[in-house]
């Protein structure tokens, strides 16, 4: 998640490429287990109509070569957020104070 934080939305295959990883493999281990958590949703899916300006950015694509677009969802957002606050004061948890 810290990895896909400053992403708007990626693909299995520019994933697996950046961690040089099998992309069927990222998705059976990783992707779908944090989908099936709450933590990734399918930001742009197969079904998604095309009336929005972001979908005419993919207008090459046809339904036999299209990518599924994964996003973090809000959760995972403020989970690296706390994170992230947690690093910077040095390893405590603010109700740990």
């Amino acid at each position: 998640m810290l990895w896909a934080y400053d992403l708007e939305f990626w693909t299995l295959d520019y994933a697996a490429k950046d961690y040089e990883y099998s992309a069927k493999k990222l998705a059976e281990r990783v992707v779908y287990q944090l989908v099936n958590e709450g933590y990734v949703y399918k930001h742009f899916d197969k079904m998604t109509p095309s009336q929005s300006r972001e979908d005419h950015l993919f207008r090459e694509e046809t339904k036999y070569n299209y990518r599924v677009r994964y996003a973090l969802t809000q959760r995972a957002r403020l989970l690296v957020q706390r994170y992230y606050r947690y690093l910077e004061d040095g390893g405590t948890f603010p109700d740990e104070q």
